[in-house]
């Protein structure tokens, strides 16, 4: 119930067409939405017409009134007439679609290309020559999704770093997966999209009004389906200009304070901290807050074998991930610090209690010897 009430709540005009699709806030929408209607009308006229026929067929020649069937056998004239009809209707219904389909398709001359991948469960925005990338994750917290706290206003249509895009710009989008199938769908937009690995597919928007648009993962990708949204800032073409510079300096900064992470030290008490942090937001929704997981889907944490045997294995696996399970790679997602605190957290806490605390310059080296290894071959 709480997929379907997340679905129903995505467009921003869901309460205005709660009996009919919405118009969107683009060109391509606003088509895509008349086409819909004129459609609609044209297949009422015609229920109008031959529902009419045959119950006034009924009435006029019914039995009481001593009516008897005719007996006749083929006609040509009905025969081209119920032929002639169809392909005209057809063809007046075609010739609009395919103008709407083929605009949907058009993704020359865009102003802006950004790659989304999707990945279980989350999506990661690349912009391209602009240097920004980031991933964007659900916000609601847990607390609301068990239950303990009352939902919010966009109860599982929240996420930490929205897409942001100019108004009145052609954006054209390069999507793919890491994993399984996705798709991509933020209906005021009219776009929804496959996501599927190895493969790219293309779509595109030019958004007219300002505003924060939500949409979500519209392909059944697993357990946390549900928990994977889409939330767009359209800004003004200034602001959004504003916007990227900060970006920019924003993932400046962190770069920067990841390097300087390299040299830092940290207790046990700080690693599991902001392991937690990590945690919660990365691997609870497999291996649960208890670190019991998921048993025949998500390996539990609380005395595994990894996170309480060779740390070198542990390390391996939260950075290159595990091929053939939903077990993701890490090493681009989350910074060395922290990586090697959610390792520390789970390998002290739910009674593993090992007392290794891994510090940043020990992803740092593994990386490195990784990325020796594979030059060599």
């Amino acid at each position: 119930m709480e997929v379907i009430a997340a679905t129903w709540a995505t467009s921003s005009l869901a309460q205005e067409n709660a009996l009919n699709m919405t118009q969107g806030v683009t060109q391509i929408s606003q088509e895509v939405y008349d086409l819909h209607m004129l459609i609609f009308y044209i297949c009422c006229a015609i229920a109008f017409v031959v529902f009419g026929a045959m119950f006034y067929s009924i009435y006029k020649h019914r039995k009481s009134k001593g009516a008897v069937a005719a007996h006749f056998h083929e006609s040509t004239k009905v025969e081209i007439i119920w032929t002639v009809i169809p392909i005209i209707i057809l063809v007046a219904m075609a010739i609009p679609a395919t103008k709407t389909l083929i605009a949907m398709e058009d993704t020359s001359q865009s102003d802006l290309t950004i790659k989304v991948t999707g990945s279980q469960w989350k999506w990661h925005y690349s912009y391209f020559d602009q240097e920004i990338e980031f991933y964007s994750l659900l916000a609601t917290s847990q607390n609301q999704i068990d239950g303990v706290e009352a939902k919010g206003a966009h109860y599982l249509l929240e996420v930490d770093n929205p897409l942001v895009l100019p108004i009145n710009r052609k954006v054209r989008f390069l999507l793919t997966s890491d994993d399984v199938i996705h798709s991509w769908w933020v209906p005021d937009f009219a776009v929804k999209k496959d996501t599927i690995p190895g493969f790219i597919n293309e779509a595109w928007t030019k958004i007219d009004e300002p505003g924060i648009y939500r949409g979500q993962c519209a392909e059944l990708c697993g357990r946390a389906h549900g928990f994977m949204p889409i939330v767009v800032h359209a800004m003004t073409e200034s602001d959004y200009e504003s916007w990227v510079l900060e970006k920019q300096a924003e993932l400046a900064l962190a770069k920067e304070q990841a390097q300087a992470a390299l040299s830092s030290v940290l207790n046990l008490e700080e690693s599991m901290q902001i392991g937690e942090q990590i945690y919660t937001d990365r691997c609870a929704v497999c291996h649960q807050a208890n670190g019991q997981g998921i048993p025949g889907a998500f390996p539990a944490i609380a005395g595994s074998a990894v996170a309480t045997g060779n740390v070198d294995e542990h390390i391996d696996i939260i950075v290159n991930g595990r091929a053939g399970t939903a077990m993701q790679a890490f090493a681009n997602q989350l910074t060395e610090q922290e990586i090697a605190a959610v390792i520390t957290y789970q390998r002290n806490g739910f009674g593993n209690d090992t007392g290794d605390v891994v510090q940043a310059s020990d992803i740092n080296q593994y990386t490195s010897q990784d990325q020796t290894t594979e030059e060599e071959l």
